[in-house]
């Protein structure tokens, strides 16, 4: 006898299933909304008594994503009453929670298409990319709003600043966008997002205006500022922040040097430097880095070691501070890992269509960054700042 074999489409039934669930959510909801509607007018449909409170006046329908589905509500219009329904607020929050999940993938660098993939594995409805877009207006009002906060950590000692490209299209043209962002350490030695601003370039023009406008907004205290060589950003500063000293990111100086270096001997190169670095006192520094310079001579490096002689000096300012503090004020480091985190998201994006949309996404990543543990987690004791007191430099 020949058996008879049964076979199931596992999808289809997935899917009736689902529909099933779907139809079931839909049908409950609708019966709760006609529950609040009796209530609210201590009347069945069509009932006519003495305690009645307002009338039917049909309804219009509504569509809510839920965790199973779209399902389509039917929502009673009353006369004599206002319909106020505890389920629209519930699923109201819902809806404003699934809003916030598209923005915080977006924002973590989860490309448009992916969101429009993950949204249909959970909701069984995709989002599209317009909606998307939709949903970041939104959220970028908030990052504007956050971007011109007013900074309210009180004094700011150390300062980090550097720039940052990313792509746009312009007319048809691509270009560089400059955005410059700056962070800081505050008198209670935690690291806070000053903020961050688009420059066509890093001139003097443009770091002048972006700090005139941090200051505008409450950042004084200033007695360090960490970055690269750029000489607009050090001409600006002098003039916004006279009292401030600048330190020379170490990192960014031994880069310069590796440039007139060739690949064979640059591992032997970076160890020289970081001998400089390496001393306990700006006098021994110098005398270290006198050396390095007859030592790259030696080695037929002249370029190199006229590179250490003229810029040696921007990279020792950190010796007027608490030694506690060298190793976290002598590079620009705190401030590039958030720029990698910042290419990380622009990398999915690509091309940006203008530099607002460039830095607002920018400030999207900064303002969720400064939202972790980044920004919750004390970064250097100030004990030791306080006790050289206010005397000799304090800008702001």
């Amino acid at each position: 006898m020949s058996e008879k074999i049964v076979t199931l489409n596992e999808e289809v039934i997935k899917g009736q299933l689902k529909e099933l669930v779907r139809g079931s959510v839909e049908e409950t909801l609708n019966e709760l909304l006609e529950q609040e509607a009796e209530k609210l007018t201590q009347a069945a449909r069509y009932e006519r008594n003495e305690a009645r409170q307002g009338y039917r006046s049909g309804h219009y329908d509504r569509n809510l994503t839920t965790t199973s589905g779209e399902v389509t509500l039917h929502v009673p219009r009353l006369k004599g009453v206002t319909f106020e329904t505890a389920i629209i607020e519930r699923y109201r929050r819902r809806e404003s929670s699934v809003e916030e999940a598209l923005i915080e993938m977006y924002l973590a660098g989860v490309s448009v298409r992916r969101v429009e993939d993950i949204t249909e594995a959970l909701w069984g409805t995709k989002v599209s990319a317009a909606t998307v877009s939709e949903l970041n207006k939104k959220a970028y009002v908030h990052i504007e709003e956050w971007r011109n906060r007013p900074l309210q950590g009180g004094k700011y000692p150390y300062v980090y600043v550097d720039g940052i490209y990313l792509r746009r299209n312009w007319g048809g043209e691509y270009e560089n966008v400059a955005v410059l962002v700056a962070i800081a350490v505050n008198e209670d030695g935690y690291r806070e997002v000053l903020g961050a601003a688009e420059g066509m370039k890093e001139d003097k023009a443009s770091w002048q205006s972006f700090f005139q406008w941090l200051k505008s907004r409450g950042l004084n205290g200033v007695r360090l500022i960490v970055g690269d060589k750029c000489l607009g950003m050090l001409e600006a500063a002098g003039e916004v922040f006279p009292e401030a000293k600048y330190q020379r990111c170490t990192v960014h100086f031994y880069r310069n040097v590796f440039s007139a270096v060739p690949r064979s001997k640059m591992k032997t190169v970076a160890q020289m430097l970081k001998a400089i670095h390496a001393q306990e006192s700006r006098k021994a520094a110098r005398e270290k880095a006198r050396i390095v310079a007859e030592e790259l001579k030696a080695m037929k490096l002249k370029e190199a070691a006229k590179k250490v002689e003229d810029s040696i000096e921007e990279t020792l300012t950190y010796y007027d501070f608490p030694s506690e503090h060298w190793l976290k004020i002598r590079t620009n480091n705190v401030i590039e890992r958030l720029n990698r985190e910042i290419r990380r998201r622009t990398r999915v994006v690509g091309t940006f269509p203008d530099g607002n949309s460039a830095l607002m996404l920018v400030c999207a990543r900064l303002r969720h960054v400064a939202g972790t543990q980044w920004g919750n987690k004390k970064y250097m004791s100030m004990k030791h700042l306080e006790a050289l007191g206010d005397h000799a430099f304090v800008a702001g």
